[in-house]
């Protein structure tokens, strides 16, 4: 059973800086690719950014967050970071991660992010 916990969410002025964090139950990061999705209220859940298990653990983002949000990995630490700075108030949103292990998508339950203006 593969366990996602999310952590670091908060409430942040526009402008502001936080580090979420997604810690897995195994070293499952290691062998595959993780993404940070978020969902606004209303919204479809929307994917912010990739890292990928080999090939140097390439990365892409969403052009919304570009030159601004930053992902990471420390498979000792089987965690996966997503630095976001210069935040602004669209960033609010419940932020997941997700990984696909074998055709199975695996979800945490999110960390909210409030950025106020």
């Amino acid at each position: 059973q593969v366990q996602l916990v999310e952590s670091g969410g908060g409430l942040v002025q526009a402008g502001g800086s936080l580090r979420l964090s997604c810690g897995a139950s195994g070293s499952i990061f290691s062998r595959n690719a993780v993404g940070w999705y978020r969902q606004a209220p209303g919204k479809q859940r929307e994917l912010v950014a990739t890292i990928r298990s080999r090939s140097g653990g390439s990365t892409n983002y969403a052009d919304s967050v570009k030159g601004r949000f930053t992902i990471s990995r420390d498979n000792t630490k089987n965690t996966v970071y997503l630095q976001m700075n210069s935040l602004k108030p669209e960033d609010t949103a419940r932020y997941y991660c997700n990984v696909n292990v074998m055709g199975f998508d695996y979800w945490g339950q999110g960390t909210q992010v409030t950025v106020s203006s």
